[in-house]
């Protein structure tokens, strides 16, 4: 089996050939999308992180941000910072360019510019650039195997886990046997079937990094002296018949198949294993598909029992 895709010089492949226009900090947003207007065919992210974060989250924000300029489907990036936030735009590309050589990056520095109309001439002129040259790639066939497949859902009921979700699960089961990789995710919603995916890892220490990610999540809302209930399950999950997060993690694990679980990786940590991976990611649609993204996956197919419009800019998403 064959998928269309972008060969990149590092061996990667991509299905899409994007040029992201990347802000740093919540403060760059407009100016981001300023330039993304400005480029035909670009795309940007709309976030609220990068300052006023302590060092823990603003390292993990700072990965989420390098994993998306260096995902296999983006081609070049503008990174757009606003010059005194925590999380640096020019730290940002100067590790894209690092891990990705061949990747035409460049960093706009609002504050440096000398303010918004001139970063977005910038950023647009550099992003306009990349788009000539990304113009000329064409796809190519590329081997099955080398696509990561992110598996999601949200918005469920009561018959997620008896429909999409199994469904989801075989086309993980037929991707894996191809040679492929299948990312399972949101932590919460493993709560009470984590033993479940535990007993398929292929050896203890993968399976005791399972029920650790599963006990971390749940010790955390103890600490905090506050109850899952209302929160996960959704009052629409509810509505739509399921009683328990119990419940909703029974349906929600089969949309990892039967194959064994091969990692238990971080969010938003690099994939570099095949098979089928566990990553830690909240429960919650759009932070779980951002830390996919930021993994390295190229595709991501989103089960939903009440619907949802969730998507990503760089990942496509069939919901």
């Amino acid at each position: 089996m064959e998928f269309m895709g972008y060969r990149r010089p590092d061996g990667s492949a991509g299905i899409r050939n994007h040029v992201l226009i990347l802000p740093t900090v919540v403060c760059a947003n407009r100016v981001a999308r300023g330039v993304a207007d400005n480029v035909a065919g670009a795309v940007w992210i709309e976030h609220q992180h990068g300052c006023s974060e302590l060092a823990p989250d603003a390292e993990q924000t700072e990965r989420v941000f390098i994993g998306h300029g260096t995902n296999p489907n983006v081609y070049g990036v503008v990174v757009v910072g606003f010059g005194c936030e925590v999380v640096r735009a020019q730290d940002v590309a100067k590790k894209i360019k690092k891990q990705c050589p061949y990747k035409p990056v460049h960093c706009v520095i609002i504050q440096n510019d000398g303010g918004s109309y001139k970063a977005i001439a910038d950023g647009a002129s550099a992003a306009n650039k990349m788009m000539e040259s990304a113009s000329k790639l064409k796809r190519q066939p590329i081997d099955i195997s080398e696509l990561i497949l992110g598996t999601e859902c949200g918005g469920s009921d009561a018959c997620s886990g008896i429909s999409g979700n199994p469904a989801l699960g075989e086309a993980s089961d037929i991707l894996i046997d191809a040679g492929g990789t299948s990312i399972l995710a949101e932590t919460p919603e493993l709560i009470g079937a984590e033993h479940i995916i535990a007993a398929r890892a292929i050896n203890a220490e993968v399976s005791r990094k399972c029920f650790e990610k599963v006990k971390k999540c749940e010790d955390s809302a103890k600490a905090l002296n506050v109850d899952m209930r209302g929160g996960n399950p959704s009052p629409g999950n509810i509505e739509g018949g399921l009683s328990s997060i119990e419940e909703k993690s029974l349906g929600c694990v089969h949309k990892a198949g039967t194959k064994p679980l091969v990692d238990v990786i971080d969010y938003a940590e690099k994939i570099t294993k095949k098979g089928l991976i566990y990553m830690d990611t909240p429960g919650n649609d759009i932070e779980q598909l951002s830390g996919m993204a930021a993994g390295g996956c190229q595709i991501c197919v989103f089960t939903t029992g009440r619907g949802t419009p969730t998507g990503s800019a760089i990942v496509p998403t069939i919901n």
